[in-house]
């Protein structure tokens, strides 16, 4: 994919940003979807997005704060350890 520069006015590049983070999307992902919407294009293919699915919390349970991933796995499969 070919790269370019652009130059923008400072606040309109602040508030892009600002937009992007908001969206949870790129700065780049937003520049191409506003140039596709200017020009009438729709983008080639659609990208997969995985949903964010995390959840509040404190990180791991204490029992598989160690032993890697073997641990978390024997436990999902309930191996005997």
């Amino acid at each position: 994919m070919p790269k370019t520069t652009i130059e923008l006015p400072e606040d309109l590049l602040v508030d892009a940003k600002a937009h992007a983070a908001r969206q949870r999307t790129t700065l780049r992902e937003l520049v191409e979807a506003a140039l596709r919407s200017a020009l009438g294009r729709r983008p080639t293919s659609d990208r997969f997005r995985l949903r964010d699915a995390s959840v509040a919390g404190h990180g791991l349970q204490p029992e598989f704060r160690t032993g890697g991933w073997e641990r978390v796995r024997d436990a999902i499969y309930d191996t005997p350890q």
